[in-house]
């Protein structure tokens, strides 16, 4: 009749967006082959549109199966059909409150029906940044408004994060009243991590394509992987040109090949090199210095597949050292250096000349326990520490033995060395002879004390500094008593 014919088709057009299930009566008809006459309830059923996948047209074409059955029969089969549908679906009443929950909802989320049942979907099961969202959801079914495509994400039973693709609507009684909110699902955590991954690793290349330093990458096999534009800007090689090719073999000096294979092997077994530096070829056939950090590269999953190596072009800051190391070793005054330990690492041609040992013997041995005479050993080490304070000292007195053992004595003025961050990694002392001057110094004194005359001087502020024999014996004064009057 007409009037069915409307309610039919509204309850059709109410299915269209998302899953609606509901029952609708129709008047009786009469079978073409007998005439006998059979009462229908109407269940209909939306059709998901992509992505869910092909697994729901099975669902689908078991809910057109029901369309035959007989209203006695047919509550217990849609139940049947809901709860071994191969994907998730569920339900909620006007209130919120669980009251479908079929198979797939529970082998997905981890919870059975009877831990859910009656429970606040929302309050319950949903994080609270997404609570606000999905109750909107929710509120649009119960106003007869279905939603398509909405990306849930929701926490199983043992704690892990899935994402579902949720498509709601009105759940009706046979009346067509709106009694809660259906919902069918399907499980795109997979799809989820896949497209993450994908756009990660696109930003993840564009940043090393673009960033402002020569960052080359080999596999676990040494071959060249990864190649970026300050990369190729510097050495002149094309992406084509180093992709796939052996990078120690190829690319690396003979003196230097050993080394650099054996940075890269480190880091194949998860250890990591800073600031090694290397020597690299230009197309052009020029060696630059790169300064390297070699990084281990894992999967997702955290196994080793290569090696990332940072590089800077050192080449201009080695000229620069080698300048400074050049002008220091012909400097006319013994100049020497120490590392943060006290270890000799910088020892110049004027200090070779004066104490008489090689580079080769001084290098790497502690000059204050191995060189110092044990009555300056505290002050010279209480020199260094202040330097490695960030404390210069000037015109520190203090005596070295020469590789003969002739004693020389030396002023020096010691100063911090800095690397280029500004970090103390040693100390610099610029020394001068004073042996001869000490020595003239002393005679001198000794002149004025025999002086057969008296002989007496102060200082800028006015203390006595000079009292000879001379004018102690007409004064009647010793040295002690007028060394501290003025």
């Amino acid at each position: 009749s007409v009037d069915f014919r409307k309610k039919v088709t509204a309850n059709t057009q109410d299915t269209m967006h998302t899953l609606n299930m509901t029952a609708t009566a129709i008047p009786p008809t009469l079978s073409p082959a007998n005439s006998s006459r059979k009462d229908h309830l109407l269940t209909a059923i939306t059709t998901i549109s992509p992505p869910v996948d092909r697994r729901a047209s099975v669902a689908h074409r078991r809910a057109r199966s029901l369309m035959d059955a007989t209203d006695s029969s047919l509550e217990p089969l849609c139940s049947s059909f809901i709860d071994n549908a191969n994907a998730p679906i569920f339900g909620v009443d006007t209130e919120g409150r669980v009251n479908v929950w079929n198979q797939d909802t529970a082998k997905i989320i981890g919870y059975s029906p009877a831990e859910v049942m009656g429970k606040h979907f929302v309050k319950e099961y949903i994080t609270e940044d997404n609570q606000a969202s999905v109750g909107m959801v929710f509120d649009r079914a119960f106003q007869g408004e279905g939603t398509s495509s909405y990306e849930l994400s929701i926490m199983t039973k043992a704690g892990a994060r899935i994402e579902i693709l949720l498509s709601t609507t009105s759940q009706r009684n046979s009346e067509g009243d709106i009694v809660g909110a259906m919902a069918i699902g399907q499980d795109i955590t997979d799809t989820c991590f896949l497209s993450e991954r994908v756009a990660f690793e696109r930003e993840y290349i564009r940043l090393i394509d673009t960033a402002n330093a020569p960052i080359i990458g080999v596999d676990a096999e040494g071959i060249v992987n990864i190649w970026n534009q300050c990369a190729m800007q510097m050495v002149g090689y094309s992406t084509e040109q180093v992709i796939g090719q052996d990078f120690v073999r190829e690319f690396i000096t003979d003196d230097f090949k050993t080394a650099v294979k054996n940075v890269l092997d480190k880091a194949l077994h998860g250890k990591e090199t800073a600031n090694f530096e290397f020597p690299l070829i230009t197309i052009e056939g020029d060696r630059i210095d790169v300064l390297l950090n070699a990084t281990t590269r894992r999967d997702e999953y955290g196994n080793i597949i290569g090696v990332v190596g940072i590089g800077q072009d050192n080449t201009e800051r080695l000229a620069k050292v080698r300048e400074s190391i050049k002008l220091i070793d012909n400097v006319n005054a013994p100049i020497f250096g120490v590392d943060i330990r006290g270890r000799v690492n910088m020892w110049n041609q004027c200090a070779i000349r004066l104490f008489g040992f090689s580079r080769e013997e001084i290098f790497n041995h502690f000059l204050v326990q191995e060189f110092i005479t044990d009555d300056y050993k505290i002050a010279l080490q209480a020199v260094f520490d202040k330097a490695f304070r960030g404390e210069e000292t000037e015109n520190f007195v203090f005596p070295l033995i020469t590789k003969g053992g002739a004693r020389i004595e030396m002023l020096l003025n010691a100063t911090p060395r800095r690397d280029e961050q500004e970090n103390i990694i040693g100390v610099i002392g610029i020394g001068q002879d004073i042996t001869s001057r000490l020595a003239q110094e002393k005679e001198f004194t000794k002149l004025i004390d025999s002086a057969n005359a008296p002989i007496f001087g102060v200082d800028t502020q006015g203390f006595v500094n000079v009292w000879n024999q001379c004018a102690m014996q007409l004064v009647g004064y010793s040295t002690e008593e007028v060394y501290v009057k003025c």
